[in-house]
């Protein structure tokens, strides 16, 4: 008797690949779409219509049930809300890994378990093996930067079938197959609200004032439109004229101030340790003795570390320093291509 794997369908060739792949591969397929966000904001609409006819049509062609699913109330509260306040106290979240957190690798899979699935399928570019969360073949792509706070239990259950190709073979298999979504464009922008950028999204739901931003002799040289908008490391979009780039090196959000340096190598732009907070091991805590690579961005650059604990709370001791270091943000361990697991920077 063959397994049925429901696959989470976004409308975007990614997926429907991984749809035609578990097919292909035997299982019994349902494509399921998840509702997570359809507010429209001023000036963007909410690309969930077309992204939901997509999917739709793709599992027409494919013959396999489709449904959708609703979670925009769990979105809300375990996504939305989290980005928001996270911003609001000073930070830089990432809505991505905490989606994939409460909603595709939790909540999706709970649901599609209640339903009958004995597996979830996504479209990342990730490979599951026993368990382990292992990067991309195409590491141009690869995606487990975000995906490194699913549990152990949730990978045993998942498949990543584009995990395995490089995106230019996913885009061929989808034009030798005809997927109507061979030629779609990947999605950009937050990943609830599509085209939107932070800024104009905070808006809608933070009320901003100006502010001084001070460099690093103590002088105010220039106003900002509130201190929420800024990121550690942050150089475009300042404002500030004279000729020499300036930097975001601090900001003090009840004061609303941000400070800037014009120094590249000014310490406070630097750091050689992270100390992580919510830490989250996929399958065994980090071992001291083991050199580690770590990563502060999605595909940014692996750096050489150890990782320690110390007094109860976890630290990365890094082989170099690293710029721009944004509290909110993750840190993601690797040993090469497993995840180990990782922690918010405080």
């Amino acid at each position: 008797m063959s397994k049925t794997v429901f696959v989470g369908m976004s409308g975007g060739v990614d997926s429907s690949v991984t749809a035609l792949k578990c097919k292909q591969a035997g299982y019994d397929v349902v494509g399921v779409f998840m509702k997570n966000w359809a507010q429209d904001l001023p000036g963007f609409d909410c690309p969930w219509q077309k992204d939901y006819r997509d999917a739709k049509a793709i599992a027409v062609q494919l013959g396999i049930p489709f449904e959708m699913v609703d979670f925009q109330n769990e979105y809300r509260q375990k996504v939305v809300d989290y980005l928001i306040e996270g911003y609001r106290a000073g930070l830089t979240p990432n809505p991505d890994i905490m989606c994939n957190q409460e909603i595709k690798f939790k909540l999706f899979l709970d649901v599609a378990r209640e339903k009958g699935a004995d597996m979830i399928a996504m479209g990342h570019y990730a490979r599951s093996h026993n368990g382990q969360l292992l990067t991309g073949v195409d590491e141009s792509k690869d995606q487990t930067y975000f995906l490194y706070r699913i549990k152990e239990s949730a990978l045993k259950q998942t498949l990543f079938p584009v995990g395995e190709m490089h995106k230019s073979d996913v885009r061929e298999f989808a034009a030798e197959n005809n997927l109507i979504t061979a030629d779609k464009k990947d999605s950009v922008g937050i990943c609830f609200v599509g085209k939107v950028g932070i800024r104009p999204f905070l808006k809608q739901f933070v009320d901003t004032e100006p502010g001084p931003i001070i460099d690093q002799n103590g002088e105010e040289i220039g106003q900002h439109d509130g201190a929420i908008f800024y990121t550690i490391g942050q150089r475009r979009g300042l404002g500030v004229g004279g000729g020499r780039p300036y930097y975001v090196v601090d900001k003090d959000m009840d004061s609303n101030t941000v400070y800037v340096t014009s120094k590249l190598d000014d310490e406070e732009l630097w750091a050689d340790q992270i100390t992580l907070r919510s830490p989250h091991w996929i399958n065994q805590e980090p071992e001291a003795d083991i050199d580690y690579q770590v990563r502060v961005r999605h595909l940014g650059e692996l750096t050489d570390a150890s990782v320690t604990q110390i007094n109860g709370h976890w630290q990365i001791n890094l082989g170099s320093a690293i710029r721009a270091l944004s509290p909110g943000q993750s840190a993601v361990v690797y040993d090469n291509d497993r995840v180990v697991g990782g922690g918010i920077i405080s």
